[in-house]
């Protein structure tokens, strides 16, 4: 383990220099400790901080499931399985989901890995199908456990607690401080790491509020809009069907977006984070659902288009901002006779909307290809078949988002229909390929 925090091509790979102090103290805290509950901020590196000692304790012989990981979502669940691959340790990781094909889950876990991750649901339902054997799982992280727990997963992880060995190992992580753990989870001797306080990033989020005069809103958040400009903007509703309205709404305005929601299938969801992350959407219109365990860009603006209902989704929400050493704000929109939640303490400065132009719209689209890393392609194929065969510059090509079976490429708009023409016809690795705009 020393010899994993120390190996600076590791810690390249992952993007960072050092392990942070919240990251160390856990890894020394999980390693001394049969259970402990971490408590730390949104975009702390809380996934880094119990992957390293679980790396440390695998045992290279096993040739059962060792280490189970539950997830309140399938994003997050990705997320922590890219995050394992960029650590190359060796040992192999399954991701198992809703909406993923279960006949590939259940062949890819006929040699079992030493890692598992996924969702409550669906590592109960391989459970129950015996497809997963959990006589060999001896750690157990319930990851944002809280709100696994909220989403009515408390079923599903009370099967699976039940269905492993008494002496399991437990390492609940959650950036909420006012949690209980539930009785038939049973943490023995329980060590709490506690970051949410002393350990605050040093971003600082400032927060407005901006006033309504009609009860929907919709015109008072494209004000809003276009007095940011074009901006990525993060915009929170309460619920699936607002998330829709609002998002056509805003379409029908002049200000194109796009949603997140728990009621979209997989690949509606893929597609929209990719296309948040990479730019060709300056707009994501989601549930509290993107507030935590998103591989989304650091952001400066969250909007609050309804209000939350506790403190917790309002700090949930504002850690997509003003993470780590940067400063982000945080608009509460709220009409002339609403008050504001007696949770929130600070009080927002008020926030004047201007008359302003409709922010221009993105300079990028997204081409789509229906084959990923299983299909060895790779971005370094892309790039060349884009430049060669589709007569693209290189400052014409944007961010590339590799996945198994399918890959996502940013384009300058402007030659998305010209690059479509050209490559028509042509194939890429003597493979012809279905590519297209992601609308």
């Amino acid at each position: 383990m020393k010899q994993a925090i120390g190996n600076v091509d590791v810690l390249n790979k992952l993007g960072i220099s050092a392990l942070n102090e919240m990251q160390i103290a856990a890894n020394s805290c999980i390693l001394d400790h049969n259970d402990t509950l971490l408590l730390s901020p949104t975009g702390s590196g809380k996934t880094l901080a119990f992957l390293f000692p679980l790396l440390s304790k695998l045992n290279p012989k096993g040739k059962k499931v060792q280490a189970l990981v539950l997830s309140p979502s399938r994003e997050l669940a990705i997320q922590i399985e890219q995050v394992w691959k960029k650590i190359a340790s060796g040992y192999k990781i399954i991701c198992a989901y809703g909406g993923h094909d279960m006949p590939t889950e259940i062949n890819s876990l006929v040699e079992p890995p030493a890692l598992l991750v996924g969702t409550p649901g669906r590592i109960a339902d391989h459970f129950k199908r015996r497809t997963v054997d959990p006589s060999g799982i001896n750690m157990l992280v319930f990851d944002e456990f809280d709100k696994s727990l909220a989403l009515g997963f408390e079923e599903d992880m009370a099967y699976i607690s039940k269905a492993l060995m008494p002496a399991v190992q437990k390492i609940f992580v959650s950036a909420t401080e006012s949690i209980d753990i539930p009785e038939f989870i049973q943490p023995k001797d329980l060590e709490v790491l506690d970051f949410l306080n002393n350990n605050q990033p040093a971003g600082h989020i400032q927060l407005f509020k901006v006033l309504s005069n009609d009860k929907d809103k919709i015109d008072t958040l494209v004000q809003l809009l276009s007095n940011i400009g074009a901006e990525q903007v993060l915009v929170f509703c309460n619920h699936r069907e607002a998330v829709e309205r609002t998002g056509m709404l805003l379409k029908e305005k002049g200000i194109p977006n796009t949603m997140f929601h728990g009621g979209m299938d997989q690949m509606q969801r893929e597609q929209a984070l990719v296309k948040f992350r990479n730019g060709t959407a300056l707009y994501l219109i989601a549930t509290d659902l993107a507030a935590r365990g998103l591989d989304i860009p650091d952001i400066n603006h969250i909007v609050h288009y309804h209000l939350p209902a506790t403190m917790a989704e309002f700090t949930h929400r504002n850690g997509r901002t003003a993470r780590m050493n940067a400063n982000g704000n945080a608009y509460l929109i709220l009409h002339i006779d609403e008050e504001l939640p007696k949770f929130i303490d600070d009080i927002p400065s008020d926030y004047t909307l201007n008359n302003c132009p409709l922010p221009a719209p993105s300079q990028w689209g997204t081409i789509y290809l229906n084959a990923g890393k299983k299909d060895k392609l790779n971005k370094v194929d892309i790039v060349g078949f884009f430049m060669q065969k589709g007569k693209l510059s290189k400052d014409e090509i944007g961010l590339i988002v590799v996945k198994d079976h399918n890959s996502f490429v940013a384009v300058k708009k402007n030659k998305v229909q010209q690059l479509l023409k050209l490559i028509q016809s042509e194939k890429i690795k003597s493979k012809k390929l279905i590519i297209l705009e992601a609308k």
